[in-house]
């Protein structure tokens, strides 16, 4: 158990950039904003001054979003408990993210009649049912009625949190507020491994870990809602589902859609898979295989960094071509190495590797057509639901073959980047 507590506690480190596409909300949902158009908003923010009571509780709606990364903690508990195969476990991260698909648009408009605090809180509702249901109700099924209604809400807190919060800050602050938001994200994606594994070793039950995080996202309904936020509506222009889809129509725009949609389920993919492929490939010990995820996400923490830097002296088209080719090299490495150590610094060069391909696709989409950010940026939000397909498929072919072959799924995924980042450096 001791073992197992320091590899947990290991992982905060690697949950504080979990779900990489998640940090990109600061341009995704500041683009996105389908009931808010962020530059009139800056221009005519009614608040001048800071209301830390305002502030305060929608900064927490942001420790309920990190919510969602309990779906990595989930594959292997969940695996374990219940002794799933590979295709089953996988179904548990693609309960959660196939709502980004259905429901990021929707929830734009309901948010545009309903208002931002309203949607928000109902999004913190969804989740802590969502959390609450498999502690109370702990059976496969019930798992993933759980893991699906938190991806529900997941994906209402996602699109509703940053422009509420852009909304009671004033605007010279907005920038700021937003980059600290994230920080306030990165500790609940922190705190949730080692929080389950000292659950685990002093009550017997890491399930108390889902009762905990529901609890808090009641609390933040109710503290939320307790504030006076008046919104004041403006005049804005609304991405729609007619014109979302009538620029995926565009091939450049496709092919960019399509890059989000697999570099999601890379890394979900990566993420939920990499222990079963560490212990049958390389023999590791199931404690210490489940540190791959922390190596991973050292890895995309690192990367991100050092990607801000290089960027500024490296054209981002050239970058994503040889971010995109790294990534392809340490994958094919991984799968043919017999060597567990070697392994080890592989999964920290793929985190390395993939860690700037979303900001980057994204970027250069929207660079190529700033005038469609809004309808751009609805398509990019609902491509996450890469994160449901890729992991699944991988697991299907796992069971079906074995975890090595199953994980080769990601090599393709990188060769189709790798292509599309040598036509956009073309163009």
């Amino acid at each position: 158990m001791n073992l197992e507590l320091f590899t947990c506690l290991l992982s905060p480190v690697a949950c504080r950039l979990q779900l990489y596409y998640f940090n990109l909300n600061l341009n995704l949902n500041l683009n996105l904003n389908l009931n808010l158009n962020l530059n009139l908003n800056l221009k005519t923010m009614h608040t001048q001054h800071l209301n830390i009571n305002k502030i305060l509780p929608v900064l927490m709606a942001f420790f309920v979003m990190s919510f969602v990364d309990l779906v990595g903690i989930g594959v292997d508990r969940v695996s374990k408990d219940m002794n799933l195969s590979a295709t089953l476990a996988q179904l548990i991260p693609s309960a959660a993210f196939l709502w980004f698909l259905l429901l990021s648009v929707p929830v734009g408009v309901m948010q545009s009649r309903l208002g931002k605090r309203f949607m928000l809180n109902i999004g913190m509702v969804v989740t802590a049912l969502g959390l609450l249901v498999p502690y109370f109700f702990y059976t496969f099924e019930m798992v993933l009625v759980g893991f699906a209604l938190l991806g529900i809400g997941n994906t209402i807190v996602q699109v509703s949190a940053n422009p509420l919060l852009v909304f009671v800050v004033p605007g010279n602050r907005a920038s700021s507020f937003l980059s600290f938001s994230q920080f306030v994200k990165a500790i609940g994606s922190m705190i949730g491994a080692p929080l389950a594994g000292i659950l685990a070793a002093q009550y017997g039950d890491w399930k108390l870990l889902f009762l905990v995080f529901g609890v808090v996202s009641l609390l933040t309904v109710v503290w939320l809602g307790s504030v006076k936020i008046d919104e004041v509506k403006q005049a804005e222009v609304k991405a729609t589902f007619g014109s979302a889809f009538k620029l995926l129509g565009t091939g450049f725009v496709f092919l960019m859609v399509m890059s989000i949609f697999l570099v999601v389920g890379i890394d979900v993919g990566f993420n939920s898979n990499s222990g079963q492929f560490l212990i049958k490939q390389f023999g590791m010990d199931p404690v210490a295989a489940e540190s791959g995820r922390s190596v991973y996400f050292f890895g995309r923490m690192l990367g991100t960094f050092a990607g801000a830097i290089m960027l500024t002296r490296i054209s981002s088209r050239k970058f994503f071509m040889w971010t995109s080719l790294l990534g392809i090299l340490c994958l094919v490495a991984i799968l043919l190495i017999p060597s567990p150590i070697i392994a080890w610094g592989l999964v920290f060069m793929i985190g390395l590797a993939v860690a700037n391909i979303f900001p980057l696709v994204f970027s250069i989409t929207v660079e190529r057509y700033p005038e469609r950010s809004n309808e751009i940026s609805g398509l990019m939000m609902m491509a996450i639901c890469g994160g449901a397909v890729i992991p699944l498929a991988i697991g299907w072919l796992s069971d079906l073959t074995n975890v090595a072959i199953g994980m080769s799924l990601l090599i393709i995924c990188l060769i189709y980047l790798l292509s599309v980042s040598v036509y956009c450096l073309k163009k």
